[in-house]
């Protein structure tokens, strides 16, 4: 249901709402606070996202091939995820804070905001959450639980046991970020599909001052002109 939202929903939001395709950007109404706060949680996020995709994506047979052991991979994981997971959480939670206490930025915040706000920092204090819970031993080898589950999705059969099997807080936040995927194309999350490619090759943009002489010596004329 989730893939289904994210596809379908963004589909629909290309083709119907091209020009609300946008982070609704509120750098003009605050930038000082702004200027921390976007580059750490941004960072941090795409860390987040990287430890995901090896961790649900790459089999655990592909790092064994490479003589890389469970310990070893999770050790991995520890210091690449915690740092990336407290900067995306950090950063967010200075975002929140920003729009709480500028007054502008407040104005200018929808529901659909506030909801996507609440969806991903529960996801993020989860997943954080998840990984230092993971700490110590015996730990859960979700590589033989939920990547085995996730991966089951894309060819349409699913063991649901293997869910089952998965400690509570794994769970809950599993279930979190479906509900984040499902609702990421109706929310400014959709952003991150745009990826500016184009930017490395267009023309520069020349800027020329103009003749200071030569508008003082032009005649007024009415604005609409």
């Amino acid at each position: 249901m989730s893939a289904d939202l994210l596809i379908g929903g963004t589909i629909w939001r290309h083709k119907y709402d091209k020009f609300g395709w946008t982070t609704r950007s509120s750098q003009l109404l605050e930038s000082k606070f702004l200027r921390i706060a976007s580059p750490l949680f941004h960072y941090g996020i795409l860390g987040v996202i990287a430890g995901h995709l090896l961790g649900l994506v790459l089999p655990e047979s592909w790092t064994t091939k490479v003589h890389i052991s469970e310990d070893t991979y999770h050790e991995i994981a520890l210091i690449g995820g915690i740092p990336a997971g407290i900067a995306a959480l950090g950063g967010l939670t200075m975002l929140i804070a920003r729009r709480r206490l500028t007054k502008t930025v407040l104005r200018a915040t929808t529901v659909n905001d506030k909801a996507m706000y609440v969806g991903l920092a529960a996801a993020l204090a989860l997943g954080l959450s998840a990984t230092l819970w993971n700490i110590g031993s015996p730990t859960y080898d979700y590589r033989e639980g939920i990547s085995l589950w996730f991966r089951g999705l894309f060819s349409l059969h699913p063991e649901v046991e293997l869910m089952q099997g998965a400690p509570l807080i794994f769970r809950i936040h599993v279930t979190v970020g479906m509900l984040l995927i499902a609702m990421f194309p109706f929310t400014r999350l959709v952003h991150a599909f745009s990826a500016p490619v184009m930017y490395v090759v267009r023309p520069y943009i020349v800027y020329r001052t103009r003749d200071a002489g030569r508008l003082a010596a032009r005649a007024p004329r009415p604005g609409w002109e």
